[in-house]
């Protein structure tokens, strides 16, 4: 007979990023009644897993409460029965997200773990294992949600959801960034704060800002620094252009509509302190060197310098309003379903839903823009490419994945610039690269 309480389990365990999902499992215990914590990591990430695993297992000593944190390389065990399993995994880890933003840049073109050539390699080395966990649970925890972080967070969900059985969606940190920025912008609570998101992950506008009632958007237009994430330039917007755009755009924006700048800047700071996966690289070591303390117990601030910061309370939060059919309203990766119209209906998008007992049902929108169509729509056509690759490690269908992408100039440039980056990425991509 299965024990009370629920069963969750984290595939990518050994992230830096697990003790905040941690705090959020003691902070919500009441509303999110977890009894085991299933960590998971593979072999070459056991060490890393170990401690975090311990600090984990410290950190819910400290509270008192009665969850048992198992860690494993075994995933089925940790999956079989789960109520959850997240996803948090880097296949190749920061030495295959190296490769994917410095390859690039010798072509001139940007170099970005999610967006452009690099997203892209992540896809195809991400997306078959991602596949695989799939299997695992529909054999082993058909009923259990799947909740994906994995960049790039949209084409991975897509992909899971066109090609497996599995209840899936996937999630993002920008948006809970976002409001808590406007939160502290405004001085006021982010229950106060009503936004509404509309495109895809990574590529979104927000095309509705109200703070207790009042429209803020116009005001927020005007303001061309901004939000921003940790992992991105903060280069300024063109004031003229923001205004007009319609929608206060993602950060991630930047590569699409001040590409020179960007990669100028990415070009300079590679020069300067390498590439962003060596910068992360050193923020996770002193990571580990204060999660190794047997001393500490508790999150530690230092983990707010990863672009990913609060992402762990997005998780917590979907998981509690799941759990709970609190139908209250979250930004997350859904499939479109006719809410684009533009866009076919299994296509992964980020909008705002209602998050029910039986999963995200998608609001509709109230505008989008006419000017972002037409990169959405691009952009979507190089992601469904690119998820076919992976699944078929067909070439030629990853060279017009390349080829579409807007961020790529032309098929000149794309050709080479595949060869290398698929070669480079050998290890992981079996299906690229059949024996015999």
């Amino acid at each position: 007979m299965k024990k009370q309480g629920l069963k969750i389990a984290v595939i990518g365990g050994g992230s830096s990023y697990t003790p905040e999902l941690v705090e959020g499992f003691i902070r919500f215990h009441a509303e999110l009644p977890v009894r085991e914590l299933w960590l998971v990591d593979i072999d070459a990430g056991l060490h890393k897993l170990n401690i975090v695993g311990a600090l984990a297992k410290r950190m819910v000593e400290r509270s008192g409460l009665p969850i048992e944190v198992h860690l494993t390389t075994d995933r089925r065990a940790a999956v079989k029965n789960a109520d959850f399993v997240s996803t948090q995994m880097r296949v190749g880890m920061l030495e295959a997200r190296g490769r994917d933003e410095t390859i690039p840049l010798k072509y001139g073109v940007i170099g970005q773990e999610t967006t452009g050539p690099g997203g892209m390699l992540k896809a195809l080395r991400t997306i078959p294992v991602q596949l695989d966990i799939c299997r695992d649970m529909e054999e082993l925890a058909p009923n259990a949600w799947l909740l994906n972080f994995t960049n790039p967070a949209g084409m991975v969900t897509e992909a899971i959801q066109r090609h497996s059985r599995v209840r899936s969606i996937g999630l993002c940190n920008a948006p809970i960034g976002l409001t808590k920025w406007l939160s502290t912008t405004y001085g006021t609570e982010p229950s106060a704060i009503d936004t509404e998101f509309v495109g895809l992950n990574h590529l979104h506008w927000v095309t509705r800002v109200d703070v207790n009632g009042d429209d803020k958007l116009p005001e927020l237009l005007g303001q061309t620094e901004g939000f921003t994430g940790k992992n991105v330039p903060s280069t300024g917007w063109n004031p003229r252009f923001i205004r007009s755009l319609g929608g206060l755009p993602s950060y991630y924006l930047k590569y699409f509509y001040m590409t020179d700048e960007m990669l100028a800047e990415q070009q300079e700071a590679f020069r300067r302190d390498g590439n962003r996966a060596a910068v992360v690289k050193r923020v996770e070591d002193e990571l580990f060197r204060l999660y190794a303390d047997p001393d500490l117990a508790e999150k530690p601030k230092q983990l707010e310098q990863r672009g990913g910061a609060f992402y762990s309370e997005a998780a917590v939060n979907l998981m509690k309003s799941l759990h709970n059919g609190t139908n209250d309203i979250q930004t997350l990766n859904v499939a479109n379903r006719g809410t684009l119209d533009f866009l076919p209906d299994d296509a992964a998008i980020e909008v705002n839903c209602l998050v029910t007992k039986n999963g995200p049902l998608p609001l509709p929108l109230t505008r989008v823009p006419e000017n972002v169509k037409g990169l959405i729509h691009a952009v979507k056509t190089y992601e469904r490419l690119t998820i076919q690759a992976a699944v078929t490690g067909d070439r030629d269908i990853a060279l017009q994945a390349m080829v579409h992408h807007p961020l790529v100039p032309n098929v000149n440039v794309a050709a080479p610039m595949l060869d290398e980056m698929l070669e480079a990425n050998r290890a992981y991509l079996p299906a690229f690269f059949p024996q015999g």
